[in-house]
């Protein structure tokens, strides 16, 4: 019904709630079979999908080049730290000023358990895996609007919306209103559960009482000796909390991507790719620029030159290419592709996003706050606050994501503005949330992906329309050329999504390569 309605991916996003989509199709790893003897590879890109493909190609046999823009592998599996400078499209230089092992991922920050082909990655590659800290019930819920701008407990809110509405639906089971549609001895169950699940008293009521507040939080928690005996918590009145709409932030932790266990690498999201890229070494080639890719009936040709240096062009041919420079920077380039390969490149718009990392002399959120890791939302600009999962109670600056937007009117405002301003709104905005923001500040580092030089954009924001129009020529093994990224796949943004694009890909121009 969603997707009648609203489309196919409004009904993705319902059916992800719901705990029906999203969950990766990987079945383990893949096993190619033998390449012909000399074949080669020439792959564009040493993103996770392109050194994926590499290593993969290169196990089967086959001669492997990488061509990487960059100085450094991974793509948008980035990692800023301290000592680290970006540049960004307008010539714009920031120097990250962290204090020894504080950083920020840009791109992505944490890695779904349901995500099996990366965590299989990691587990080949060895890299240690620690709890990314999603949903924190003592982080805030905010709306400029409600409460006079002051931010809510994440518990009060979640455990009040609960609360109020089974006492609605309590209401309606013993007035009948069910009758048609369970059994009586269902109906008993039922007012059972929800007299369980909403913290009801006897009388099916959600008030302020000692049991409710184990859910919610008490005014007066318990004690010991001669303390104060516990005091039971207020609830927030229904038409209060209605009248928020604090109940549209509570449910992100409840979509089958967010569900625990989530993880990030430790050290930095980065730590994958440097070990696939030492797993390559010399396969290699960085600071390639790509100006023109040809192909014939027997090989492919590629033209590049060195970023740092832009000058005499180079070219390099392989019997075979794959190719995951994104879409937003292919479609500046000269590739030889059908027409309608061609038309996917050039009609895939790319989302906008923005981060904001921001050090802070102390951890005053833990200290003051005792909020350990989770995200805050808020209707602001920022869009939420996420607090660091690791390194709790550690004295010294630590680094908390000050902003994170995607595809809102603001992000596109804040990408508008050069990174000096977007840190200065960033703790503008965060002050209302948390007004230690001013006093603790050190230093901050803003990254827009519609300005980053090499991808110009988040991710492949694909519409319905879209992907019946372009998806399937953009897949094709197109002559002796493929394409694979997160923008071929149905998980964009998500590192799952380019690894398994990567590996469909290489399975179908292998087959190719090994039949002619």
């Amino acid at each position: 019904m969603i997707g009648q309605v609203a489309g196919g991916s409004a009904m993705y996003q319902a059916m992800s709630s719901l705990g029906h989509a999203a969950e990766s199709g990987y079945q383990g790893p893949i096993t190619l079979g033998k390449a012909k003897p000399g074949a080669s590879v020439v792959v564009l890109g040493a993103g996770l999908a392109g050194m994926l493909a590499a290593v993969e190609l290169r196990n089967a046999g086959y001669k492997v080049s990488v061509l990487e823009y960059q100085n450094r592998a991974g793509g948008r599996s980035w990692t800023l730290r301290g000592g680290d400078r970006y540049t960004e499209l307008d010539g714009t230089t920031q120097n990250v000023g962290f204090a020894k092992g504080n950083y920020l991922n840009p791109g992505p920050w944490r890695v779904p358990h349901n995500h099996h082909a990366m965590m299989d990655l990691y587990r080949r590659y060895g890299v240690q895996l620690e709890p990314f800290n999603q949903v924190n019930h003592s982080a805030y819920l905010h709306q400029t609007r409600a409460f006079g701008g002051k931010p809510q407990r994440f518990h009060h809110i979640s455990t009040d919306v609960r609360g109020h509405v089974t006492e609605l639906l309590s209401k309606a089971t013993q007035q009948g209103a069910l009758d048609a549609s369970i059994t009586a001895e269902d109906r008993e169950k039922l007012l059972a559960g929800l007299r369980s699940w909403g913290a009801l008293d006897k009388n099916y009521r959600y008030t302020a009482n000692l049991h409710a507040s184990e859910f919610r939080g008490f005014d007066v928690p318990p004690g010991g000796g001669l303390m104060s005996p516990a005091k039971a918590s207020e609830p927030i009145d229904l038409h209060t909390l209605l009248d928020s709409k604090m109940w549209s932030q509570i449910g992100m932790g409840n979509m089958h991507e967010f569900h625990t266990t989530i993880f990030q690498p430790v050290g930095g999201m980065d730590t994958l790719p440097q070990a696939m890229a030492r797993d390559l070494g010399g396969l290699i080639q960085y600071n390639a620029k790509v100006s023109k890719v040809e192909q014939n009936a027997s090989s492919v040709t590629v033209h590049y030159s060195d970023a740092r240096h832009p000058g005499a062009m180079r070219k390099i041919s392989a019997d075979w290419c794959v190719c995951t420079i994104p879409a937003s920077i292919l479609s500046q380039m000269d590739i030889q592709v059908s027409s309608a390969m061609r038309a996917g490149i050039d009609s895939l718009p790319y989302a906008s996003s923005n981060k904001i990392g921001l050090e802070f002399k102390r951890r005053f959120w833990e200290e003051d706050e005792h909020i350990y890791g989770g995200i805050s939302l808020t209707d602001l600009p920022i869009g939420q606050i996420s607090y660091p999962s690791t390194d709790y109670m550690r004295p010294g600056p630590a680094v908390l994501l000050g902003a994170y937007t995607m595809e809102t009117n603001s992000s596109y405002r804040l990408a508008s503005l050069s990174p000096k301003e977007r840190i200065r709104m960033a703790l503008e905005y965060g002050s209302q949330i948390h007004p230690q923001y001013l006093k603790e500040f050190k230093c901050g580092v803003a990254v827009a992906w519609h300005r980053v030089p090499w991808v110009q954009g988040c991710y492949g924001k694909w519409s319905d329309e879209l992907r019946a129009q372009h998806y399937q020529a953009m897949a094709q093994v197109d002559g002796r050329i493929v394409l694979a990224g997160e923008h071929l796949s149905y998980l964009p943004a998500w590192q799952e999504g380019a690894v398994l694009s990567s590996l469909d890909a290489i399975q179908r121009l292998h087959a190719k390569a090994i039949s002619v």
